[in-house]
């Protein structure tokens, strides 16, 4: 039996609507760099092969709550909503209110919640949907370009937000963002996918189950 879920997840079958839904999405991700060119973390979103290493590391069966930041247009939307558990959610967070209305107009899925708001804020966002804490919080945020003093509030509010056990998972051109997970995550993975534009570093923190 075919639920919404499944629905939301069906992905456009013949050519001319993957050609259209390629286009359309690239032209609202160039537009969301355009406008705001250091919250963006790359002028194309990220590869196949990084989305994979990133999640590869995820325990899906025992994940109720994936957090996002810095969406963009949905690029690990689809492949986190196939993974999920039908009882899951996925909350991103975006500052680019064009993100958030793109992705509030192109997924339908009932686990799905798209917020405009600031990363910094992930307790209260996770809160006021009926939360207590996540999982798993991805982010691709530019943290060598975010303003002055927002990178270690992410990283701090990130850790606070996590479920012992839980971990922040980040993927990057720099290793900035690795110097402000460091002061609140005692064990980081790292990886680095070369077949992605431009090639980048990975990151894993762990949240001390015993925190």
């Amino acid at each position: 039996m075919t639920n919404s879920s499944d629905l939301a997840l069906q992905r456009p079958r013949s050519l001319k609507q993957r050609m259209g839904r390629l286009f359309g999405q690239w032209g609202v991700f160039f537009r969301g760099f355009l406008e705001h060119p250091k919250m963006v973390g790359s002028i194309i979103p990220s590869s196949r092969f990084t989305i994979e290493k990133m999640l590869a590391p995820v325990d899906w069966k025992n994940c109720q709550l994936f957090v996002e930041y810095g969406p963009g247009v949905g690029t690990f939307c689809f492949p986190v909503l196939e993974r999920l558990p039908r009882d899951g959610a996925l909350v991103v967070i975006d500052t680019n209110p064009l993100y958030i209305d793109y992705l509030r107009k192109t997924i339908s899925d009932s686990r799905f919640h798209a917020v405009h708001g600031s990363a910094a804020d992930v307790g209260e966002i996770v809160a006021a949907l009926g939360f207590e804490q996540a999982d798993y919080v991805l982010s691709g945020l530019p943290f060598s370009t975010l303003p002055d003093g927002v990178g270690p509030a992410i990283a701090e509010a990130t850790h606070e937000v996590l479920r012992p056990g839980g971990a922040f998972l980040v993927y990057q051109f720099s290793a900035r963002a690795r110097d402000f997970m460091a002061k609140h995550f005692a064990r980081i993975d790292q990886g680095f996918e070369l077949l992605n534009v431009l090639p980048c570093k990975l990151f894993w923190g762990w949240k001390d189950k015993a925190a």
